[in-house]
């Protein structure tokens, strides 16, 4: 949910443009600061940024977002195991339209994914290559035997550009074959979904095809140590997404999936549904990750009256239930808040800005900040954290 300056909200954020007095109740009564979650050297990617604010070291353990949806979906990682996230998106005129083939439903992207394994399957070239259905436009692929040396291109970093130069590139002469390898399966994809019923459907229906496969971050199994190893005070933990990536994450970092009915990983996402979620977890558990994507994908869409409300959405139907509810029990409940990475609606894909942060619980001594955005909380009494410290913080905090 964070953002650049916008001129036609005046000059300001998002965040400083949208109602959310329940954030900024939580901001004048807690400390706050700026977060750096994306390392130098990273892409300020997804996968980065929440793995990076749990806390883990990135150089120790990054291995791209397949891996991480393979975790989310039950798909165990086998030596020689190379796992890419792989888009179902919209190509029209040579050029990518759009990274999620018009927010496809995943009833959807489930008939298209299992018809391109079964058609790839019949090809011998493609003997190692496993495509797996995940949520809406977000699946993943595997190959046995795969190098992940590879350059890819993160579909949402470039709509209305030209696929064909974005085509996967080894970084190294030995990952040559497995980049031909994906290239040829994703011209190939393009030929089988072309005229399949399902997108024929679609465009009749004014929608966009799911027209292309497109693999990226690719990457093996993951060594990350549980939560519970290293925060002795979290002897138990959940993660509650509609994204796999972020399941993944939760998966190797030792928290219990809590799938919540009609989570969409969109505006429309179930809200309320995610909130009692949350609710009852932190009942039995020490701690729980809450993460909502709405704001991301109103960012990549450039749609700013949405995000407005997806912030705001956020605030009235999230934060302010869930501290209301937690304020009545004798225990008492550590709150942070902070968006992942930015993704500004005028810039449409993700950004390595340091990110807004606030942390409450009672009896902490507040700082002088008033409310909760990007330009408030750099006066914030916890200052500018890099991507480790922060956890550490929030920690400290339920000792």
């Amino acid at each position: 949910m964070a953002d650049w300056p916008v001129a036609s909200l005046g000059g300001k954020t998002l965040l400083q443009y949208a109602q959310t007095p329940h954030m900024d109740k939580l901001a004048r009564m807690g400390r706050t600061g700026m977060l750096k979650t994306v390392p130098v050297g990273f892409h300020p990617g997804s996968e980065v940024a929440n793995t990076a604010i749990l806390g883990y070291d990135l150089k120790q353990v990054y291995e791209g977002r397949g891996s991480l949806e393979a975790a989310s979906i039950g798909y165990e990682l086998k030596p020689g195991d190379m796992a890419m996230r792989c888009n179902l998106i919209c190509v029209a005129d040579g050029r990518i339209k759009n990274h999620s083939a018009g927010h496809i439903t995943t009833e959807e992207a489930d008939v298209l994914i299992r018809f391109l394994q079964e058609e790839l399957a019949k090809d011998k070239q493609f003997a190692n290559v496993t495509l797996t259905t995940g949520i809406q436009y977000r699946h993943l692929l595997v190959i046995k035997g795969g190098d992940k040396r590879l350059r890819c291109t993160a579909p949402h970093d470039v709509p209305g550009q030209e696929f064909m130069p974005l085509l996967v590139k080894p970084k190294l002469m030995e990952a040559q074959p497995t980049a031909d390898l994906i290239n040829r399966m994703i011209l190939r994809s393009q030929e089988l979904l072309a005229d399949h019923p399902l997108n024929l459907k679609r465009v009749a229906e004014g929608k966009d095809p799911a027209n292309s496969l497109w693999p990226w971050s690719p990457g093996y199994r993951p060594s990350m140590v549980p939560l519970t190893e290293t925060y002795p005070v979290i002897r138990s933990g959940a993660v509650i997404s509609a994204v796999d990536l972020i399941k993944g994450i939760g998966h190797y970092a030792g928290l219990r999936n809590i799938e919540v009915e009609g989570a969409t990983g969109l505006y429309n996402t179930n809200y309320e549904g995610k909130t009692e979620a949350a609710l009852e977890a932190l009942r039995t558990d020490d701690f729980v990750y809450l993460h909502i994507e709405a704001s991301d994908e109103a960012g990549h869409e450039g749609d700013i009256p949405l995000k407005l409300r997806t912030i705001e959405y956020l605030d009235s139907r999230v934060v302010g239930p869930i501290v209301e509810e937690v304020s009545r029990w004798d225990e008492p409940v550590a709150i942070a808040i902070l968006p992942d990475h930015p993704t500004p609606c005028e810039h449409r894909t993700h950004t390595a800005d340091p990110v807004p942060f606030l942390i409450y619980y009672p009896g902490i001594e507040a700082d002088s900040v008033q409310t909760f955005d990007e330009v408030a909380c750099k006066q914030g009494a916890c200052g500018m954290m890099e991507s480790g410290e922060f956890m550490k913080e929030f920690m400290c905090t339920c000792k």
